[in-house]
């Protein structure tokens, strides 16, 4: 019973550790470069949905949201809203600290989207304070017993929502026009644009979508650990891990990397608590060691 408890905490945490790292996976394969803030904008996600809510509620934004006003009509709202806004970040953080960088070499946009992480979440400091802001589950705090496991509404939440869409991603990315135009810029920007791609408008929606993603995982989290403007570092840490596990440049690889990860914390928390992060990153150690490009990712052939 205490195993399928633990099962079912790490397939929730595991699906925002695969909504973040499909993040990472959809802006390096398009530009080749990882959004450091990624966490920053989880965070921001958080609190872009806790200020919807209270503005949907009609309270002022400093206000405490009780569970009356969490109703899943407005958690949808909210969850809409959230995406919107965030991916409207992504848009920002893409004109401003990645594509001045383009064909300077070097590695300038590592610290320009970390300085950009950083002012997203003093911005929010400025707004919300330091504290953690408590967001009531739209589904209730009580626990739903399934083979004698005791499970939280919101984690169940997480995990439908969570593969729901990485299965829509996966549809749009392999089955569609624009999602074989993102591929294509993947692998060839310089041919997509040969082939009439809008190559600019592909890399923006890439931020566009990485940065959503991030949002809508923090909207998720939230009513599980509290909306906290320090809450994103960890959960980005340990997402970009599960990326490099699974492999950059597989979008798959990251959804299954993400979920390993969290179902082996859960697992080894029943047995040593403080042996988690320790575990994990061993593991991380071992899979680049073996096989650098992640279990799922593939090699990349340069030619001179």
């Amino acid at each position: 019973m205490v195993f399928l408890q633990a099962l079912f905490s790490g397939l929730a945490l595991g699906g925002i550790y695969a909504l973040v790292a499909l993040g990472f996976s959809i802006t390096h394969t398009t530009t080749k470069t990882l959004n450091f803030g990624q966490g920053e904008v989880l965070a921001a996600g958080a609190f872009v949905a806790v200020g919807s809510l209270l503005l949907l509620a009609g309270k002022p934004y400093t206000a405490v949201l009780e569970p009356a006003d969490v109703s899943i009509g407005r958690y949808l709202l909210a969850l809409a809203m959230t995406v919107g806004v965030v991916g409207l970040i992504g848009v920002l953080l893409y004109f401003t600290a990645i594509r001045p960088f383009f064909g300077s070499g070097g590695m300038s946009w590592v610290m320009s989207t970390i300085g950009f992480g950083i002012v997203l979440q003093n911005s929010a400091m400025a707004i919300w304070g330091s504290s953690s802001i408590a967001m009531p589950s739209p589904l209730g705090e009580g626990v739903i017993r399934i083979a004698g496991a005791g499970v939280r509404p919101q984690e169940i939440l997480v995990i439908v929502v969570t593969l729901s869409v990485m299965a829509g991603l996966d549809y749009v990315l392999r089955k569609t026009k624009i999602g074989k135009a993102v591929r294509a810029v993947a692998t060839n920007q310089q041919a997509a644009s040969l082939m009439g791609i809008n190559v600019g408008a592909i890399v923006v929606l890439a931020f566009v979508l990485s940065s959503g993603l991030a949002g809508l995982a923090g909207l998720l989290i939230a009513p599980i650990t509290t909306a906290s403007v320090f809450m994103g570092l960890s959960i980005a840490l340990k997402a970009f891990s599960a990326a490099i596990v699974g492999g950059l440049s597989s979008p798959r690889g990251c959804i299954a990397g993400g979920i390993l990860l969290g179902c082996l914390e859960a697992l080894i928390g029943l047995w040593r608590a403080e042996m988690r992060e320790i575990t994990l990153f061993l593991l991380i150690i071992l899979v680049l060691m073996v096989k650098p490009e992640g279990l799922f990712g593939s090699k990349t052939m340069e030619k001179v």
